[in-house]
């Protein structure tokens, strides 16, 4: 099995596993409620029409279209449109950086909305379908924008290639936690201003979510967040082995 096929099914299987944590400690919380509510009985709410509660067919769907919609490679189509094949110039990857550095910051700049909306759109999309009353829907949220951001970094058009997964994991977290972004933000340029290494401030960035996310409780989004760290970290391996090399020669 190759390390990028690894690294999917090891995402896949951790963020599965705590979301189904988090919805079983969920499920906890409710059944304690309910029971410490004396003998008062309500009828069950129905989800709204339309929801994924109701519908894994649809919450499958989603989650499909969110990892093809993630998997269009716009670095590579952007470049290509100037007669550039990205993933030969610079540092080789699809990103809004190394497009920014080989096109100019016109170039990047398109790419980098591109890469965030694929994230944001998908996810918006669920979250507007989702009934917040139910936890499989906040679950199903988390893994329609975690597939945008693996079909982002393992996209089937580049033969399980990709780019690192920042601007889409941006586009996802801005629709489901958009005040910790801005914090994230200021966390990435605080780190890019004192280190000078855009891969330090977007992994900061990411572990700021994580943190703010877990600290508010927990949940389906909190494992997401988590996950994305740990895939950034991954997707950053070289970088990280570059730069500690550096240090090392010092």
């Amino acid at each position: 099995m190759k390390l990028s096929s690894l690294a999917v099914a090891v995402s896949v299987a951790l963020g599965a596993s705590l979301m189904a944590a988090c919805d079983r400690g969920a499920d906890r919380t409710t059944s304690g409620a309910g029971s410490s509510s004396g003998s008062a009985t309500t009828s069950p709410s129905k989800s709204p029409s339309g929801s994924m509660s109701g519908s894994l067919t649809l919450a499958l769907a989603l989650i499909a279209a969110a990892f093809w919609a993630g998997a269009i490679p716009f670095g590579v189509l952007i470049a290509r449109r100037r007669g550039v094949d990205i993933r030969a110039h610079g540092s080789g990857n699809i990103g809004a950086t190394n497009v920014s550095r080989v096109l100019g910051a016109r170039d990047g700049a398109i790419v980098l909305v591109l890469d965030a909306l694929k994230g944001a759109l998908p996810t918006a999309l669920a979250l507007a379908l989702a009934d917040p009353a139910a936890p499989s829907d906040a679950r199903a949220v988390a893994l329609t924008g975690g597939a945008a951001i693996l079909g982002h970094c393992f996209s089937p058009f580049l033969r399980g290639r990709g780019g690192k997964g920042v601007a889409t994991a941006l586009g996802v977290f801005a629709v489901i936690a958009p005040a910790l972004v801005g914090i994230a933000a200021a966390v990435f340029a605080g780190v890019l201003a004192a280190t000078r290494v855009p891969a330090l401030g977007s992994l900061a960035g990411s572990l700021a979510i994580s943190i703010g996310l877990v600290a508010g409780g927990g949940g389906p989004y909190a494992a997401l967040a988590c996950v994305t760290t740990a895939l950034l970290v991954y997707t950053h391996r070289t970088n990280l082995a570059k730069l500690y090399a550096g240090r090392r020669s010092r």
